[in-house]
């Protein structure tokens, strides 16, 4: 079992998967005095406060994509998230205005508040999680709030690492994934299975082609079979019986493929980072900005909610 200190819990949010959420999540287009949405600012933070009070942190970081598209993995796979590009453009991704307006509402509220927001050039928010989360597992419990699944990688019960997906219940009733889950979901065992797993399968979301007719069910099978995605090709190099007719002609045809998909779907450990304080925040670190905030946007509600599951008073 993990050494894992139970006195403290590191959340990590994937800040940009939850601000969409917010953004099409909470109806209301409320706007502010000058005529901006103010939507996903609003859900954002009361995201967060329900997050904070459900699994009371010690520390808390908001994680960043510097870059949504990272040229190493394009490198690898040229068709990565190729399809969310406004066209015409090749680091630009598709996200309606009424969003992007609201984009640097919410970093600056996020510093008003003092939660660290870190980000790395070059890297994407889930190489930002994976590399807090190699820092600090075994130190203490760590959750990741996100709804990709590409993340439930990390999970790991020895660790305490455990992810929490929004994608079906939202922030207030999201699943706690661990291995069990994986296992009762999926089929796989592990984290790391997982990914080995989402590798053969693909993910049209992301533009990951995978490999012709193998879903999750065949991909679960096969990588619990073979133990890992390089057991499943070296059974296959070595001409096991077992792999055979279609299926060993498409994971043939898709060996360029899988030479280079772990380099798109595992989330790097060394991201470069700042090493910055992340404990949770117990005074403004800007009150005079969040006031400001609070009046030019009509944010008095969602303000008042997370100061007060940070325990910050008025």
């Amino acid at each position: 079992m993990s050494t894992a200190s139970s006195t403290q819990r590191l959340l990590l949010l994937d800040t940009a998967s939850l601000y969409f959420r917010a953004f099409f999540g909470v109806k209301d287009l409320r706007e502010a005095p000058d005529g901006t949405p103010t939507n996903a600012v609003r859900g954002l933070l009361d995201m967060i406060a329900t997050l904070v009070r459900r699994f009371e942190p010690t520390h808390l970081v908001a994680c960043w994509d510097n870059d949504w598209r990272p040229d190493f993995r394009v490198a690898a796979i040229p068709s990565y998230k190729a399809h969310r590009l406004v066209p015409g453009t090749e680091d630009k991704e598709e996200a309606p205005p009424e969003l992007e307006v609201q984009v640097p509402i919410i970093r600056r509220a996020l510093d008003a508040f003092g939660i660290p927001i870190l980000g790395s050039d070059g890297y994407e928010a889930d190489d930002v999680i994976g590399t807090l989360t190699a820092r600090h597992k075994g130190r203490m419990p760590v959750s990741v709030v996100t709804g990709d699944r590409d993340l439930f990688q990390l999970v790991d019960d020895e660790a305490d690492v455990t992810v929490v997906y929004t994608a079906r219940g939202g922030v207030r009733d999201a699943d706690v994934m661990r291995e069990a889950e994986l296992l009762d979901r999926y089929g796989i065992p592990s984290g790391p299975a997982y990914a080995d797993m989402s590798m053969l399968r693909g993910d049209t979301s992301d533009g990951l082609p995978g490999v012709k007719g193998i879903g999750d069910k065949t991909a679960a099978q096969l990588i619990t079979t073979y133990g890992s995605l390089t057991g499943l090709r070296q059974a296959l190099a070595d001409g096991d019986p077992a792999i055979k007719g279609a299926r060993r002609t498409n994971l043939e045809a898709a060996s360029d493929y899988l030479d280079v998909a772990p380099k798109v779907v595992l989330v790097a450990d060394d991201a470069p980072l700042p090493d910055v304080p992340l404990t949770l925040p117990r005074e403004l670190a800007d009150p005079e900005t969040v006031q400001q905030m609070v009046e030019a946007y009509d944010l008095g509600s969602p303000v008042g909610r997370l100061m007060q599951a940070l325990g910050i008073r008025p």
